[in-house]
């Protein structure tokens, strides 16, 4: 995509303008090209993105006094600044406004919701003998790609009957390399162990163009050349290599039986259903590959009440394949307006035709609604679940004497073993749950702090808080059009009336003594149902143990204590595997190798004189001194 800024003129508008007046202003100097075009607040945050086939023509119609909805009448009352860039085609400006739309998340605009991306089988070409993989991100590497999958589990599942059915090596290159005998997996028959020979290469490349002959579709075919070999072995009496193949053949009934719904019709495309209901929206996607259902999954984007479903439906559509390769095929619920630019763009993006269709009859329609009735049955659960949860949100704001409805609440918790590898975590939790996104765990930097939890609290929310004054100031109102506010409305603190005193400190400290923080300590014999909740200026009080509050709370300790109980694996993890002889200078792998293989261990290395040390080859006198005395200074 080619593309240049808008030349800015020499008599820039005034700052007192603002408005339809600042936009009347800049289309006196507008070009009439195809291009997008950027509205900013008075913050300098993006409000809205958009683009046009003529900029000029476009943005003339912001400046008419009337005809306007109420949405578009306060985002152009809220311009403060605009920017444009032209492009080639107006196939490129719509590319170009999904990309920005994903970056920028403007307020006005239909944001597609969504930080995950798909995962695919890989059978990666990069070595000798193929690899069975799941893959995520760029592809990078050598090999075919079969996806997208809608889950990591669909994928696993997948992988696992495909090891069944074609026994292709999946341990990566290292392990390959030093194997001796065969792992597992050929014990239980789903590898046929090239790492040993007991396959050669040239029969293990059978077998992969086999699965990459079941995966493009050809699955009827793969079986039948299969059932002629079980056949054949049984005739020549050679009965275990017959129940080899028949249990091929029942893993690759398993893999096309369990797909769901399978067109017969309909070899590579994506179908999109959107639903609508009490202001909200959901759009479900099915992937169908190689005449398979390949699984299916639910959006929620941002919009407007005012926005219809074809319009949300189109700026869905650029966003969503801004990232991720495009089928052959799109199938939609709803006719959206320009489909004819759109099939332009992902053409464009795809760099081959790309048919979108809304399709009136046959087995494509039923695939649409298919995916329809999907889409309005789950959002008819996510309504109520946000109903649920809001009655939960106004039980917590009783129990805690708040004045607002909290809309982000924040739960902190630590997690060590006698001192060791301490990390501290929050987890967020808001009307739409858990918000993962938002989640953030600290290492604790100072060493001193030992198994000191209160100090280990302070820490933590030292840190937490005095970034956000730092980055956000002390407003902490919620900012209109924001998915998730920075400042929570709630500080819950794992821990009882200690835990709650070292975080008051700090918060105290900063400024911050009017955010709502309290201390959930559990029950006599860590008993769950029988929590003392501690605030501030009250005596600790319990809750019923039938009601609602207390189990949402449970739910949010529990869900901190796993985090921070992760992260710390995690941590823990990582710290076993570093060797101190890593923390040497001039150590490099070959000569750790070598004082590993002389002495047998770090341990018997950083005991070892400097006369032993330095007879180690590669090791010279000098460098056996900064050994010794880098072991022996440590230890001091």
């Amino acid at each position: 995509m080619i593309t240049e800024p808008a030349q800015a003129p020499e008599d820039s508008p005034r700052p007192a303008l603002a408005g339809a007046d600042l936009i009347r202003d800049f289309v006196t100097r507008l070009p009439g090209r195809p291009g997008v075009y950027r509205m900013y607040d008075g913050k300098g945050d993006v409000i809205y993105v958009g683009k046009a086939r003529n900029l000029k023509n476009r943005v003339s119609n912001y400046t008419r006094p009337w005809g306007h909805s109420s949405r578009i009448a306060a985002m152009i009352s809220l311009t403060a600044n605009m920017e444009f860039v032209t492009t080639a085609t107006e196939a490129e400006a719509l590319l170009l406004e999904a990309n920005l739309i994903k970056k920028l998340k403007p307020r006005f605009n239909v944001v597609l919701r969504d930080d995950k991306s798909f995962p695919y089988i890989l059978i990666a070409k990069d070595h000798r003998v193929p690899q069975l993989v799941k893959h995520r991100g760029a592809r990078t590497r050598k090999g075919s790609y079969y996806g997208p999958f809608a889950s990591a589990g669909a994928v696993n599942r997948a992988i696992n009957t495909l090891q069944k059915a074609f026994l292709i090596r999946s341990c990566n290159d290292s392990v390959y390399a030093n194997r001796t005998r065969p792992c597992l997996l050929y014990q239980i028959k789903r590898c046929s162990a090239p790492c040993v020979g007991y396959i050669e290469p040239e029969a293990h490349d059978e077998l992969v163009r086999e699965a990459e002959a079941f995966l493009g579709g050809k699955s009827q075919a793969v079986k039948a050349q299969l059932a002629r070999q079980m056949e054949e072995a049984a005739e020549a009496l050679d009965f275990e290599r017959a129940a080899a193949c028949r249990d091929r053949i029942q893993a690759m009934s398993f893999v096309t039986q369990t797909q769901g719904i399978n067109p017969q019709s309909v070899e590579e495309a994506d179908v999109f259903g959107l639903a609508q209901e009490g202001g909200q929206t959901c759009i479900q996607v099915f992937f169908f590959r190689s005449f398979q259902n390949w699984g299916n999954r639910a959006y929620y984007p941002k919009a407007d009440k005012s926005h219809e479903a074809p319009e949300i439906l189109a700026s869905f559509l650029a966003q969503f394949y801004d990232d991720k390769p495009v089928p052959d095929l799109v199938l939609l619920s709803h006719d959206i307006d320009e489909r004819e630019l759109v099939e332009e763009a992902l053409s464009t993006h795809a760099g081959r035709r790309i048919e979108v269709a809304v399709p009136q009859r046959g087995e494509k329609k039923s695939l649409v609604e298919h995916a329809l009735s999907n889409a309005r049955e789950a959002l008819g659960r996510k309504m109520a679940e946000s109903s649920s949860q809001a009655k939960l949100l106004e039980g917590v704001q009783r129990v805690f004497g708040l004045v607002e409805q909290p809309r982000r609440i924040e739960v902190y918790d630590n997690s060590h073993i006698q001192g060791s590898n301490p990390v501290g975590a929050m987890i967020v939790a808001g009307p739409d749950g858990f918000v993962k996104s938002q989640y953030r765990k600290f290492n604790i930097r100072t060493e001193e702090i030992g198994s000191d939890d209160f100090a280990m609290m302070r820490e933590v929310l030292a840190r937490r808080f005095s970034r956000l004054v730092r980055e956000q100031g002390e407003e902490r109102g919620a900012e209109e059009g924001k998915d998730v506010q920075a400042w929570p409305d709630l500080v819950l603190i794992d821990g009882g009336q200690g835990q709650l005193s070292a975080a008051k400190t700090v918060l105290d400290e900063l400024g911050l003594s009017d955010l709502p923080v309290a201390g959930v300590a559990k029950g006599p014999d860590r008993d769950a149902g029988r929590e003392h909740f501690h605030v501030p200026g009250r005596a600790s009080f319990m809750l019923e143990s039938r009601d609602p509050v207390l189990y949402y709370i449970q739910r949010l300790r529990d869900e901190a204590h796993r985090f921070a109980i992760g992260s710390h694996r995690a941590r823990r993890s990582k710290a076993i595997g570093v060797n101190p002889l890593d923390e040497v200078p001039g150590i490099g792998p070959l000569r750790k190798k070598a004082l590993l293989q002389a002495f047998g261990s770090a341990k018997a290395v950083a005991r070892a004189s400097v006369t032993d040390l330095a007879a180690v080859d590669g090791v010279s006198r000098a460098l056996a001194q900064a050994i010794y005395d880098h072991f022996h200074e440590s230890a001091e």
